[in-house]
This record gives C-alpha cells, sequence and structure tokens, in this order.
C-alpha cells in the first residue's frame, strides 16, 4: 500500500470514529471539561464509559493491522483536533502490542505535540511515553530535557511517565533511581500542574518502596509543595490519598 493510499485511509478512518463520537457527547460534559480543564483542543463532551466500546471496536479492526497502519489511525486522530479524538489514539496505540514494543524515539515525541491539558499528558505519559522510557527506547535525557523546559505540560509529562515505571498494572517492575532522580528535579516546581504530579508519583513508589519515599520527604521537607507532603504522608500511612 502506497503512503498516501494509507494516509487517506486513516483519515477516512478517524473521520468515521469522529463521527461516531460527536453525538454521544453533552453539553453538561462539555461543561465539566471546560471547569476542570483547559484546553485548545475540541472537546466533544464524551464521558469516558461512552469513548470504551469506540476504543473498543476501532481495536478490534486493527487487531491484525501492522503498526505504520495503526500509527497512521493514531496521527490522523491527533490530527483531527479533538480531545477525544486523542484519547482514542493514545488508548489504540497502546492496546495493539506491536505498535508499542517497536515505537520509536521520534514517534513518541510526535504523538505528545500539541498536549496543552492534564488528562491528555497523563494519557500520553503513562500509555505511551512511559512505557517506552521503561524499555529503553526513550533515553533519560529526554526526560529529563522535558523538566528544563519552561513548558509546563512537557514538565508534568516528565514525572507522569514515572508512573510507567512503578505501576504494576502498567507493566511497571519498581524503578527507584530513575523516579527519585526525576522527582527531585521538580521538588521546588510549585506550578499546580507539575506538583499534583509529584504527589502522584511519589504516591505510586510508596506501593514499590515506603522507605525511599519516606526518605526523599524528610530530604526535601523544606522546599516540597505541603500538597505533597500532605497527600504522600496520608497514603504511607493509611494508603489512601485523601483518608477522611
Amino acid at each position: 500500500m502506497s503512503t498516501e493510499r494509507g494516509r487517506d485511509e486513516a483519515s477516512a478512518r478517524a473521520r468515521e470514529i469522529e463521527a461516531r463520537l460527536r453525538p454521544m457527547g453533552t453539553q453538561d460534559r462539555r461543561d465539566f471539561m471546560a471547569r476542570t480543564m483547559t484546553t485548545s483542543m475540541e472537546a466533544l463532551g464524551v464521558a469516558v464509559p461512552d469513548l470504551r466500546p469506540v476504543v473498543k471496536d476501532a481495536a478490534r479492526g486493527l487487531k491484525k493491522a501492522p503498526p505504520e497502519q495503526v500509527l497512521a489511525l493514531g496521527r490522523a486522530l491527533i490530527r483531527g483536533g479533538t480531545f477525544e479524538g486523542r484519547q482514542v489514539a493514545y488508548e489504540l496505540l497502546a492496546g495493539h502490542r506491536a505498535t508499542l514494543s517497536g515505537i520509536t524515539r521520534e514517534q513518541v515525541l510526535e504523538l505528545g505535540q500539541g498536549m496543552d491539558n492534564w488528562c491528555s499528558v497523563d494519557t500520553w505519559a503513562t500509555l505511551i511515553a512511559g512505557p517506552a522510557w521503561r524499555t529503553g527506547r526513550l533515553p533519560d535525557a529526554d526526560v529529563e530535557g522535558w523538566i528544563r523546559t519552561g513548558d509546563r505540560w512537557w514538565r508534568r509529562a516528565a514525572v507522569v511517565c514515572t508512573v510507567a515505571l512503578n505501576q504494576k498494572a502498567r507493566g511497571g517492575s519498581g524503578d527507584v533511581p530513575r523516579t527519585l532522580r526525576t522527582c527531585e528535579m521538580v521538588v521546588a516546581d510549585h506550578d499546580d500542574m507539575v506538583v499534583k504530579a509529584l504527589s502522584w508519583a511519589l504516591r505510586e513508589l510508596s506501593k514499590r518502596d515506603p522507605a525511599a519515599v519516606v526518605g526523599f520527604l524528610d530530604e526535601h521537607d523544606t522546599v516540597l509543595a505541603s500538597r505533597v507532603k500532605r497527600e504522600v504522608g496520608a497514603k504511607l500511612r493509611t494508603g489512601l490519598k485523601n483518608p477522611r
């Protein structure tokens, strides 16, 4: 199949998926998204439970597809400019084993372009970039480089990527050194999006090595945001982020 033909077919399939998603959107959901997440992407207002069957159906049709076909569809969905289309793209790519296992650094970075909200960042970081980092397809230098940028979304992405190193459900087996090195780079970053990511990263690591997290909190007590100390401390004591 020619590259041009493959791109045209991917664009047509992406339009079909978007056409299925649009009627599922509700104004209540769009209003909720507007209150909780600012983005330049078009928000269709589709709830997550309604999104999942669309992903499942699309994945069924891609089960035996080569990685380049899956990647082409992912790119087309992202180009469509909708928040939900991007979410579908990330889930499809993550669910296609051959695509994710062979994804390149350049492809990972390409798929992250245009992220401008915490949900897209978190989905990309936990499903695409984090696993690529864990398996060596994305170098440490890239992840650390994102932290040095002035872009809050890439800084958040770097921290959230550590979740894939440690979360069993994401295939992580635990990586204390890389997690703490990444977290240490943002201890003084009090941007709310980064602070929340840091809390999540440390809470996830606490399931693997609570002593390492306690030591990290003690070492950086004077600079850590109060949210991080409160939420991670609660997780260590009770197993819950916000115990009642």
